[in-house]
């Protein structure tokens, strides 16, 4: 035969058992076992039911909220603002580097830009002396070639004279070829 377990009672006015017999429902259970984890509620949690509002729960957490502002101030210590600290110095010199860069790489394209329009120029009067040189030369040989021409008029023409030419025709041929000379 087993032994009964269930020997003790507890005695309490109706208008708590009309609360306890409420919760029960509420939460699914009998009023047995629900008494039985509410004893082991309070056993395991230490807590006063007395204290509705549950300081004890308030100090363990204020506890646990102050050791982690610690910690946080901590790694802000140790990490954050260092490594904040840091970055603005990276970050400075990165911009010091592309100020210096941007304006060593403007002055140098102005200079390049400056030299390109330098030899611009330098190129177009090479090209100009170049084409007077050329025109010249033309017009030299085409001196040449007139000057010949007209020599060519006058040996030929002071061959056919014989020895009866009259000095008059002799004349009029020099002041031709003369002149032919002076259009040149």
């Amino acid at each position: 035969m087993m032994e009964d377990i269930n020997v003790r009672s507890v005695r309490y006015p109706v208008s708590v058992d009309q609360k306890f017999e409420k919760i029960a429902l509420k939460l699914g259970r009998t009023k047995r076992l629900l008494f039985i984890q509410m004893v082991d509620y309070f056993y395991k949690s230490k807590k006063d039911p007395i204290d509705l509002n549950d300081e004890l729960l308030k100090n363990a957490l204020m506890k646990n909220h102050q050791q982690y502002i610690g910690f946080i101030k901590a790694q802000e210590t140790m990490l954050l603002i260092p490594i904040k600290t840091e970055m603005d110095r990276v970050s400075q010199s990165q911009g010091k580097i592309i100020d210096r860069f941007n304006s060593e790489v403007l002055k140098h394209n102005v200079d390049v830009l400056n030299n390109l329009q330098s030899h611009a120029k330098a190129f177009g009067e090479v090209a100009r002396v170049m084409d007077a040189i050329l025109k010249a030369m033309k017009s030299k040989e085409t001196f040449k070639e007139q000057f010949l021409f007209i020599l060519d008029g006058y040996i030929r023409s002071r061959e056919a004279f014989g020895m009866m030419t009259s000095g008059r025709e002799k004349e009029e041929l020099i002041a031709i070829t003369k002149e032919q000379i002076r259009l040149l």
